[in-house]
């Protein structure tokens, strides 16, 4: 809709037979004539919609409590089902929402390289191709098929989309996953270093040098390419001790009250957050009192144990709201009324995209795939160190041998990733990023009813890529085969 609204204005201003009021722009933001205008603009270039319900809902992290509150995306979510909705926290509002930003993006990229004095643009540029370049790969992994490098180059992608849409409806193509991934690395390796973290008034919002890193250690975990996962991780984090970026959940957070976690879960001023987002969501609201969530089965399941032998923090800031609606403070709504004297408005939410802790593992896995397990370990014992109540280091330092006696396998990668992975899925619990390491690894999933139906999502099922959105046919995009 803001994209309509700018080239109606266009329109009204350019039109033959227009009276002086209209000659008169009425927002001088709809001309980007300065790096200023240009910054505003890319504020918008980040996917303001929320993955978190879909994510969650499909993963292993949830169970059936047989009642709770209807909601259309849980339910489908839950049953793998293609989600005809396209409200806030759905696939299809999330599709939407980062095509919106990529279109922000290019608006904004257009203006840095037509401009009379590029060289004023250079930062804007930057973060407009790094946003750009994550949004498209947030759409490539939810959307199409895991990258494979034997299947990639035949696998379809997703619209790469770099040039601002002049008609109503644009004719697109897939292309392949190899192909978005080749553009994906090209802006991202364009733009990382144009970035000037100084230009931000509040930097978490942006792609600072920091995030753009982290966002580079995703990326090339998903392509495999695992030194590169080092050495971006390794810059994000920098030279310090690890400890420092990482939530305190064993130390000064178990003496906050669950609604003091809230408010400092994601806020900017918390070192473990390196990008933030907001976006109009439901999800705070209902995570844990919609019908398929994480109940006492899967608290168990995720949180009884682990390698170190020591107690998760976690357990001790589970609350209950009664029943199995369980929760960990995390994901706060703030309301935002219409008015100033309204009761109506929409609930929002504060969401952190990158966090130190997802670049910590990223480190940790990838250093596994090469060999040097001994790295991932000290990783792994730097997180552990804030995560264990009464954690010491004497009693819950996390060994090879102790890795081999707990998974059972002699296998000292596989035991090392295996780590990763299920400190993740703790760390995770009710954020949605499980799904994504359930997408590289191929894991089966099985949800089970409370009326005892099964429904199972194997390694190579098809309902592991969201459906696209039924308008897209009218580009020619061609669905998702079920």
């Amino acid at each position: 809709m803001k994209k309509i609204l700018v080239y109606s204005l266009l329109l009204l201003v350019t039109g033959s037979g227009c009276s002086k009021f209209l000659e008169k722009s009425p927002d001088n933001r709809t001309e980007l004539n300065t790096p200023e205008k240009v910054s505003q603009l890319l504020g918008t270039a980040y996917p303001q919609a929320n993955y978190m319900d879909f994510a969650e809902s499909m993963s292993d992290n949830v169970g059936d409590k047989g009642v709770g509150v209807p909601d259309l995306t849980n339910v489908g979510s839950f049953r793998f089902e293609d989600i005809i909705d396209n409200n806030q926290d759905s696939p299809e509002y999330y599709w939407n929402a980062c095509y919106s930003a990529i279109a922000a993006a290019n608006q904004a990229l257009k203006t840095c390289l037509t401009a009379s004095d590029p060289q004023n643009y250079i930062s804007q540029k930057g973060e407009a191709l790094v946003a750009r370049a994550y949004n498209h790969f947030m759409l490539v992994t939810l959307f199409a098929k895991c990258y494979d490098p034997e299947t990639a180059v035949s696998d379809p992608g997703v619209p790469y989309v770099t040039e601002p849409e002049d008609v109503v409806i644009k004719q697109y193509d897939r292309k392949t996953v190899a192909y978005v991934y080749e553009m994906i690395e090209k802006d991202l390796l364009e733009g990382l270093p144009l970035l000037d973290d100084k230009r931000y008034n509040v930097p978490k919002y942006h792609f600072t040098r920091v995030a753009a890193n982290a966002f580079a250690s995703r990326f090339y975990l998903f392509k495999r390419d695992y030194e590169k996962v080092v050495t971006y991780s390794s810059q994000a984090l920098g030279s310090g001790s690890p400890t420092t970026l990482l939530r305190p959940w064993n130390t000064d957070y178990l003496a906050m009250t669950y609604q003091e976690l809230f408010e400092v879960y994601a806020r900017a001023s918390t070192n473990a957050n390196l990008l933030l987002v907001e976006s109009s969501s439901t999800w705070a609201r209902y995570y844990y009192r919609v019908r398929f969530a994480l109940n006492n089965a899967k608290r168990d399941e995720v949180l009884a144990e682990n390698v170190t032998g020591g107690e998760w923090a976690f357990l001790y800031h589970l609350y209950s709201s009664g029943g199995e609606n369980l929760l960990i403070p995390k994901i706060n709504e703030y309301f935002v009324q219409s008015s100033i004297n309204a009761n109506i408005g929409l609930p929002y939410v504060m969401i952190p995209l990158f966090t130190a802790e997802e670049v910590l593992f990223n480190r940790a896995e990838a250093n596994a795939w090469l060999g040097n397990t001994s790295a991932s370990l000290v990783d792994l014992n730097a997180y552990a160190s804030t995560r264990i109540r009464n954690y010491s280091a004497a009693a819950n330092n996390i060994t090879a041998t102790k890795i081999r006696n707990y998974y059972n396998t002699s296998n000292a990668t596989v035991g090392t990733v295996r780590t990763v992975l299920d400190f993740k899925r703790a760390e995770y619990l009710q954020e949605g990023m499980r799904w994504f390491d359930i997408l590289r690894y191929q894991i089966p999933v099985q949800h089970r009813t409370a009326e005892g139906e099964v429904i199972t999502l194997g390694s190579d099922d098809p309902r592991r890529l969201l459906q696209l959105p039924q308008s897209t046919s009218l580009s020619g995009l061609q669905p998702n085969p079920r």
